[in-house]
């Protein structure tokens, strides 16, 4: 048969493929355009639809026909986002592989031999200018400060964030750029825990032995050389759905020696603080009623998962001090956010911190509750024991989209940091970074304290990363604005009955992370059909930026209240003065719901939340619906990358360098992992380790891998596998034995897809005995 015999073959298969086809791209583009998109598709429709009709008719127009539409995507494609390598794939690449099949019968085996060069080629250079886009400036810092005294601290990780600071740095330096690349797995322990979200935990380190968390409270103790279990206590928690436990606490009793002279602190799912001895893992009789300290006490009604502590206690000055998480979303007049303080010795009240009732903090009278519904605090707090404060991230007040009932208690201080004095529990100062908060944009981050220099003079500051992805850096003493900070008109028009602030504070003397604009054109998916379908639900929204206010029609957060900066924070080199910050860049779709609408919908009896549907906000007018926006296909909507790492320079507060963060190895449509190791930036959940050893270590990923980067120019470094997501923080510490590990909890995250496991990892330098594993 002839090249031209072979082209008029008729294709009744590609025809009706094609034909599907043009019915999707020109119904959608339809009614895309008449929301006031794209008429690209209905052209695009059009044309594949005659190029489907000359297949069924043998006719080799058919291949000129949808040659045609490949010529004009690409050059709307470039029209509309130039040539980044994401929005040129999404375009593109199905129409040129659908395209080959078009061509097949024209083409001869060379002509193949080309074709297949050619897509070759142009995958090649995508890839390439992807992984290429890392973002350095010139200039970033390559010398490395000296640590005077490091060796003296640089063995233990005492605090969740290793010091109170919450800088996350190790002055462990063993480890650096020239041999992080030889780090192999030195042990591992398995909890024999899958529960809850997942494994998110931080250990600690103290004297000899490692201490940690599981998701159902039980607390444990290893060898950090070999990870061998020294003890295990296990409280026996009545575990809700989303449980977390990410730390412990440790206190050293002034006295000396003898039982629970040293003891670990962990608050549980279930409300109850606990005291264990540190050395056999048993409670501590003089703390509480035999070792506990009930929680629940002048709370009043607490459902299952309605109020618990995921984060670790804060030990600091003689106290050990308790925020709460409280459930999202359900009802008006839930669990109090009461700040609380007892004696780390003997477990007594020490102090209360609640809203509503200013200048008073003792327990309420019997009869009487904390303050109910008011903005809690589920992050991890810090303090400086030189000013006696403790700082408190502020998350909102229930429900987080409906603000119109809510206190003057926590219309002043949700979604703030909280100075608290940490003799008293009195508000030193404090300081919002989102009014009459509407968008579940809680201050979830641990603050961060640092050392700057401001105009010749040391500033004891604090740094908070938000989920909006502002960074605002104040004086801790005072709370007032080391950097520049504005304030700017938001988007207007809340649900009816509600109100909102005309505007917003922006830090614009930082970076942000991210304030990118949203468009139709920024829409992103796997096809140029879930494209489409994202471009018609972006349309169908509201979106005006950053802000915009939910109501009946569905809006698109952005960030979404994953963030930006999650409650995983920032950390801080404070030797190079250089902060590593990891955010998402994420999109929620948000509609309130008319209770109409709504129907029944039941409370949550277990604590779950946000699972894909309403939740009901009894209380006020509407339930509401939110959740990613994703395509059908479980793609986000928004373009790659999405999720990043970068490094800010504190002296200049500009950003050094900055790069995706991951690859889509273990992602893909449907949930199914792809294997294809493609540098797309991937959702992240969990933090990062720096060391002065100038790595910055960190996992966070949907990918199951852990890696460091050289906190200096970027460059990832070395890499290794994990069972699960590690979708905590890393932490490091020396051994007895000199040797400097690394460990991460691998544990997954449901929300996250990242897998499920319940594995402690410990990486090191190579030894000469044999790596270890222990149950």
């Amino acid at each position: 048969m002839s090249k031209e015999q072979a082209c008029n073959v008729k294709r009744p298969v590609l025809g009706a493929v094609l034909a599907l086809i043009a019915v999707a791209l020109t119904a959608g583009g339809a009614y895309l355009a008449s929301l006031g998109g794209s008429w690209y598709y209905v052209l695009a429709g059009l044309i594949v639809a005659g190029s489907a009709y000359l297949s069924f008719k043998g006719d080799r127009r058919a291949v000129w026909a949808y040659g045609a539409m490949l010529a004009g995507t690409a050059a709307w494609a470039i029209w509309e986002r130039g040539f980044d390598p994401w929005a040129l794939q999404v375009r593109l690449a199905a129409p040129l592989v659908l395209g080959l099949w078009v061509v097949a019968p024209c083409l001869k085996r060379r002509a193949w031999l080309w074709t297949g060069s050619a897509t070759l080629v142009l995958a090649g250079l995508l890839i390439t200018n992807f992984i290429s886009d890392d973002g350095r400036s010139p200039g970033a810092k390559a010398q490395v400060a000296s640590v005077s005294g490091a060796s003296l601290r640089a063995a233990e990780w005492q605090h969740y964030g290793n010091d109170l600071a919450g800088t996350r740095f190790s002055p462990a330096g063993q480890i650096n750029a020239s041999n992080v690349g030889n780090l192999e797995p030195a042990w591992t322990y398995r909890t024999g825990v899958i529960a809850g979200m997942g494994f998110q935990a931080t250990p600690i380190m103290v004297g000899d032995t490692l201490y940690f968390c599981t998701a159902s409270n039980k607390v444990i103790a290893l060898d950090p050389e070999t990870g061998m279990r020294r003890w295990e206590y296990d409280p026996k928690v009545n575990l809700p759905a989303g449980a977390a436990c990410r730390g412990v606490a440790y206190f050293k009793s002034a006295d000396g020696d003898g039982l629970c002279a040293e003891r670990i602190l962990s608050a549980t799912t279930d409300a109850r603080l606990i005291a264990l001895d540190a050395g056999r893992g048993t409670l501590c009789p003089d703390f509480g009623v035999r070792g506990i300290v009930d929680l629940k006490h002048r709370m009043g009604q607490v459902d299952k998962g309605y109020y618990y502590v995921s984060s670790a206690p804060l030990v600091a000055d003689g106290k050990v001090v308790v925020g709460g998480w409280v459930i999202d979303g359900q009802h008006v007049g839930e669990p109090s956010g009461v700040i609380r303080a007892f004696d780390a010795e003997t477990g007594q009240f020490a102090w209360a911190w609640d809203m509503d009732r200013p200048g008073f903090h003792d327990e309420p009278e019997d009869g009487e509750t904390y303050s109910r519904g008011t903005a809690n605090s589920w992050g991890t707090m810090s303090a400086d024991p030189e000013l006696g404060m403790i700082y408190v991230p502020m998350g909102n007040a229930t429900p987080d989209y409906w603000g119109a009932h809510r206190s003057e208690g926590s219309e002043k201080y949700s979604s703030s940091v909280v100075a608290l004095d940490s003799a008293s529990g009195e508000v030193r100062w404090s300081y919002q970074t989102v009014h009459h908060d509407l968008w579940d944009y809680d201050v979830a981050a641990q603050p961060t304290l640092v050392d700057l220099t401001v105009e010749g003079a040391r500033v004891p500051a604090l740094i908070q990363a938000t989920k909006q992805g502002q960074i605002f850096v104040l004086d801790r003493r005072s709370g007032a604005p080391i950097v520049k900070v504005e304030e700017r008109p938001v988007p207007q028009g809340p649900a009816p009955g509600d109100f909102l602030s005309p505007t917003q504070p922006f830090s614009v003397g930082m970076p942000a992370f991210d304030n990118d604009v949203l468009s139709e054109r920024k829409m992103w998916g796997i096809t140029p059909l879930d494209h489409l379908w994202c471009r018609i639900r972006f349309r169908e929204a509201r979106y005006d930026g950053i802000m915009t206010p939910p109501g009946l029609r569905p809006t698109i957060t952005y960030p979404s209240y994953l963030g930006g900066v999650g409650w995983w924070g920032v950390s801080v080199d404070p030797n190079r003065r250089l902060m590593i910050v990891n955010w998402n860049r994420m999109a929620n779709y948000t509609q309130m719901v008319t209770r109409e609408e709504a129907g029944d919908i039941e409370l949550s009896k277990d604590g779950g939340v946000h699972a894909g549907r309403p939740v009901p906000q009894l209380g006020t007018p509407f339930a509401l619906r939110t959740g990613p926006f994703l395509s059908p296909i479980d793609v986000p909507c928004t373009e790659p990358p999405f999720g990043k790492i970068a490094v800010v320079d504190l002296d200049s507060r500009k950003i050094a360098w900055s790069r995706p963060l991951g690859t889509s190895t273990d992602s893909g449509p449907f949930d199914v992992r792809s294997r294809i190791p493609l540098p797309m930036g991937m959702p992240n959940i969990g933090g990062s380790l720096t060391t002065a050893g100038g790595l910055v270590f960190i996992a966070a990923t949907q990918e199951r891998a852990i890696r460091a980067f050289d906190v200096n120019e970027g460059k990832m470094l070395w890499s290794a596998r994990l069972p699960a997501g590690g979708n905590a923080t890393p932490m490091t510490y020396i051994s007895s034995s000199g040797r400097q590990f690394v460990v991460i909890a691998a544990g997954g995250h449901l929300a996250m897809r990242s897998g499920q496991s319940d594995t402690l990892m410990a990486f090191a330098l190579p030894k000469l005995s044999s790596k270890s594993s222990h149950q």
